[in-house]
């Protein structure tokens, strides 16, 4: 996925924090990303709550308007006395952002149309006759201000953000999900993984593989559970923070308890990153290759070469041992607000293929640590965060995966000594994974006396 990154500087995102109390804001649209059109505005906008508009223009100014209401193209009036209208000129002098307006409305008065159109507040309409201007008209809609004040008499739009306003500030009064946060805990965790044996004596580990977007911290979570089960931070798999994917090779990684120690019966497979072209990132025909089990450890994948049967390191034949048993997807919980339709759509077309396959699957939020200062100031706070269980609920209608499949993790990228907390959080994923991995294995038909079967198929082989 391509990051799409913010065009406010820390004193504008300051200021804007100042109007709207804690909260943080999520960017939905870029316009110079996504396009200055109405169309493509209310495709990432509708019904996303409160939001705040950012119009940057030549003149130095940043200016929009909030609304605590959904956009939803009604055709209706609508009243919000929450909203305003801001101008913050960054052309002030020394000091930069200093200059801040708002334009308060009458609340009896229409906030704004919502229409099909650009956001259209009366005083201020935005992306006018589908391009990258603004139409001004001072008084209507309730909203009183002088142009040269709001935008420095320049109605054209070098930028146009739109950001989603979300409450941070929120603690659930009982948990959503209920952990112990127990030493004791962890040692059970540990030892229920360590003697797991798979429901099909023809298999030794479970495999599962990590899937998601560029930068969603798939490396980073096996790294992380390396590291758990070593005792110390490891860093067995390249991860890293570049806009393209730093995995380029399909990867089976076996895992160790304590360095020389037993194997622990779970193998995790990472891949390269999704990406929103179809010519860029993992191709979806390949990722079902890899479910099949017919791609080998270290393939070198390549978006403009697809697997073919005849390519080195495809296997052609393979039993049930080589197959993937559980699909985990990961997505970083920061930027859950940006996954693109695009991104959307390859996340449906990879979840009808393996359901058709009949691979059990979860969903994994990374860096909620990052993505809630609720529970970055302590991570027990996670499953009682408002934010991070509204964030749950979105990706879980989004990707048609229950809620109890969605997973919040903290993985190790800056610590130097592990941490139980972070550790419990590990576990309960890995276990969760291999209780999918049984249910997988219950549904196969498996021939006795050691024989394996080709997967998805009726034949056997000796």
């Amino acid at each position: 996925m391509s990051v799409v990154t913010s065009s406010l500087s820390e004193g504008q995102h300051r200021l804007l924090l100042s109007l709207l109390g804690h909260v943080r804001l999520h960017l939905l649209h870029k316009a110079s990303v996504h396009g200055f059109s109405a169309l493509a505005f209310h495709n990432h906008c509708d019904r996303q709550g409160a939001t705040i508009i950012a119009a940057y223009n030549a003149a130095g100014f940043v200016f929009g308007a909030h609304t605590s209401q959904d956009y939803a193209q009604s055709g209706a009036d609508v009243c919000d006395e929450k909203a305003f209208l801001y101008s913050i000129h960054t052309g002030g002098g020394r000091g930069g952002d200093k200059t801040l307006r708002v334009a308060l409305g009458i609340h009896t008065a229409c906030a704004f149309k919502d229409k099909a159109t650009g956001p259209d507040y009366g005083a201020l309409v935005f992306l006018h006759e589908d391009a990258a201007k603004v139409q001004t008209n001072p008084g209507e809609g309730g909203f009183t201000f002088e142009p040269a004040q709001m935008h420095g008499d320049d109605a054209a739009l070098t930028e146009f953000e739109v950001y989603r306003v979300e409450g941070l500030g929120d603690l659930l009064a009982k948990p959503w999900r209920n952990i112990r946060w127990s030493a004791e805990r962890r040692q059970q965790l540990m030892k229920t993984i360590l003697s797991y044996k798979p429901e099909v004596q023809t298999v030794q580990r479970a495999r599962a593989v990590l899937v998601g977007p560029v930068g969603a911290g798939k490396s980073t979570f096996f790294n992380s559970i390396n590291s758990m089960f070593r005792g110390n931070i490891t860093s067995q798999a390249i991860a890293g923070t570049a806009g393209k994917s730093v995995t380029t090779q399909f990867r089976t990684y076996t895992i160790k308890a304590g360095k020389g120690g037993a194997v622990v019966p779970l193998i995790l497979c990472d891949t390269m990153g999704l990406e929103e072209n179809a010519e860029a990132g993992l191709d979806v025909e390949d990722l079902i290759h890899i479910f099949k089990g017919h791609v080998k450890d270290r393939y070198q994948l390549n978006p403009s070469t697809p697997i073919h049967q005849d390519a080195p390191g495809f296997q052609e034949r393979t039993t049930l041992s080589d197959a993937i048993h559980c699909v985990v997807y990961v997505v970083d919980t920061c930027k859950v607000s940006l996954l693109s339709q695009k991104m959307l759509d390859k996340f449906a077309s990879i979840r009808k293929k393996t359901n058709h396959l009949g691979v059990p699957q979860i969903l994994l939020m990374t860096k909620v640590d990052e993505a809630c200062p609720l529970a970055a100031e302590d991570l027990q706070n996670v499953y009682r965060s408002v934010y991070l269980q509204r964030k749950a609920r979105e990706l879980s209608e989004s990707f048609g995966i229950p809620m109890s499949c969605v997973l919040l993790v903290k993985s190790y990228s800056e610590e130097l000594e592990l941490h139980k907390d972070v550790d419990i959080l590990l576990l309960t994923a890995a276990e969760k994974m291999l209780n999918y991995a049984d249910s997988f294995f219950e549904n196969q038909v498996v021939a006795e006396d050691r024989e394996e079967v080709d997967l998805y198929s009726s034949k056997v082989t000796t």
